[in-house]
């Protein structure tokens, strides 16, 4: 490692944001970081990204001895502009449309709202992986007018505001623009025709409803900023330091380069520092998902197959501007044995050259569900790789129970037993929903004898060898030397001889390593079904 044991920032991106967020904003009491989602649909994984790229750094802050907090906005005040494919009670949503999210009623049926019902989601399910911050919704602080001074100062500079604005668009905002929309108090939607602003707290405006209504947005919480607006204003009153944010945000000109020229000229406070994440791609997405959401995974469905540990990994593994994928078919067995390196590198089971540990070291840190590395285990926990454990889980019919027996031995404590079960789960629901068929078996119950009426007698002899090569040995390689003599002595193509082995045990013409599979199975099992 370094000579100096606080200079982390060669090792791991997080550290890196951290010390541009201080080099930046100088000395502070409180770093303050912010994420922020609007939840007009389901949230997905790459929403998530948004999240742990904020939890990483807050954590990489703290690491290094600053006071640090983690905020996130849910921008539950915006209007609601498309039905999301997938949702029920699509006619209901549909006539919502133009109302703000947050009086919408829940298809679901489950909170008081449609976007109470996907923060609720999200919050619960964020905490599963170490994620808790504080959450600020934005409609309460609009509605309880709590931003009337900020909304003010924000039209008292409209012609700066429109100024930097129209720097970057094509066609300039009209004469009458003001930074400012707002929902109408007679349909509660966003379909004004004209708003005036009659300087102080006094607004005007006229509905297509046919309302016409001039307010006092102290008292009146109906009115809210244009998003381009919104944003650097909030970066001002949350003293925010640091915030990231997608593509979409990020190209020139776009929200984060006019936000931070407003929050500058308008609010004479610095934008936060800035960390652009990629996109999140899903790889072998499984039926289950696209049929049912369109196309949309969530972190959620992500956890269905992977331990929290594992989706942090992928996180902090990864520097938040490459895009990457989350895997769905059989790679999601690389992925439980990469993190299964990293744990034995942080263990110095593995050894590799003193950057690389490093590196390896804070990832697997970060990795963690809790923050607190003095509760990480002295003693790494026991590893059970999933490629043998979804091999031992088809053998025992997908039974988590039985399946354990065979690792009876390597669960010396509390902790090895929960990750066992952890993972066992991860990987029958692996298994059921998303593997591929070429991957999924089961073991015949009985001898199919009207498989074995299709055969000819070399074929039926070669079976016949197989039995005895299985009664007669019980080490993998011995068995594995007479299983392949087996088709030269009778002159079979090998891949015949393979293919009818695998049919006579699990009705598929491939499968796992014979040898090894056979002694998984049992040898008298084996027996019984040639």
């Amino acid at each position: 490692m370094s000579d100096n044991k606080n200079d982390f920032s060669a090792f791991h991106w997080s550290f890196i944001a951290a010390k541009k967020t201080f080099a930046e904003h100088g000395e502070q009491e409180l770093y303050t970081c912010a994420s922020g989602i609007t939840p007009s649909g389901i949230i997905h994984i790459g929403n998530f990204r948004e999240f742990i790229t904020v939890d990483l750094i807050t954590r990489a802050m703290r690491r290094l001895g600053k006071n640090a907090r983690h905020i996130h906005s849910w921008d539950d005040n915006d209007v609601f502009r498309k039905v999301p494919k997938g949702m029920p009670q699509q006619e209901m949503l549909q006539e919502n449309l133009r109302r703000c999210i947050v009086d919408i009623p829940d298809p679901f049926g489950e909170e008081e709202s449609y976007a109470a019902k996907h923060m609720k989601d999200v919050e619960t399910t964020v905490d599963k992986v170490g994620i808790r911050p504080e959450y600020l919704v934005q409609s309460r602080k609009y509605r309880s007018c709590e931003y009337a001074d900020q909304i003010k100062h924000a039209l008292e500079h409209t012609k700066e505001i429109k100024e930097i604005l129209d720097d970057h668009r094509k066609e300039p905002l009209s004469d009458s623009w003001l930074p400012i929309s707002l929902f109408c108090s007679k349909c509660q939607k966003d379909t004004t025709t004209s708003i005036v602003y009659n300087g102080d707290y006094s607004i005007s405006y006229t509905c297509e409803c046919g309302n016409e209504e001039t307010i006092d947005f102290r008292e009146t919480g109906i009115v809210k900023l244009a998003w381009r607006v919104d944003w650097p204003m909030r970066w001002s009153y949350e003293n925010v330091h640091f915030e990231p944010g997608g593509k979409d945000h990020s190209t020139p000109g776009g929200s984060y380069d006019t936000g931070k020229k407003i929050v500058d000229k308008i609010w004479n406070k610095k934008a936060p520092s800035y960390l652009m994440y990629d996109f999140v791609k899903i790889k072998g997405m499984g039926g289950k998902i696209s049929s049912s959401k369109g196309n949309v995974v969530t972190l959620k469905d992500c956890l269905e197959i992977y331990e929290p540990e594992i989706i942090r990994y992928l996180f902090a593994g990864t520097r938040p501007g490459v895009e990457f994928d989350i895997s769905f078919d059989t790679d999601v067995i690389k992925i439980y044995e990469d993190y299964d390196k990293c744990e034995r590198i942080y263990y110095g089971k593995q050894e590799v050259k003193e950057k690389e540990l490093a590196k390896q070291k804070f990832i697997y840190e970060f990795s963690q569900v809790d923050e607190n590395t003095e509760l990480i285990p002295k003693e790494m926990p026991a590893q059970i790789g999933v490629r043998h454990l979804s091999l031992l889980l088809q053998i025992k019919d997908l039974d988590i129970e039985a399946t354990k027996e065979f690792f009876k031995d390597q669960l010396r404590n509390e902790v090895d037993e929960k990750k066992f079960y952890a993972r066992a789960t991860c990987v029958r629901n692996w298994i059921e929903n998303y593997a591929d068929d070429q991957f999924r078996f089961r073991v015949k119950e009985k001898k199919d004898e009207e498989f074995f009426s299709t055969l000819n007698d070399k074929e039926k002899e070669a079976l016949n060898l197989l039995k005895k090569a299985v009664e007669e040995n019980s080490i993998e390689d011995d068995l594995a030397t007479a299983i392949f003599d087996i088709p030269k002595k009778l002159e079979l193509e090998t891949s015949d001889f393979f293919r009818i082995s695998y049919q006579a045990i699990i009705g598929k013409d491939k499968g796992p390593k014979l040898a090894n599979f056979i002694l998984e199975i049992g040898s008298q099992r084996i027996i019984d079904l040639l």
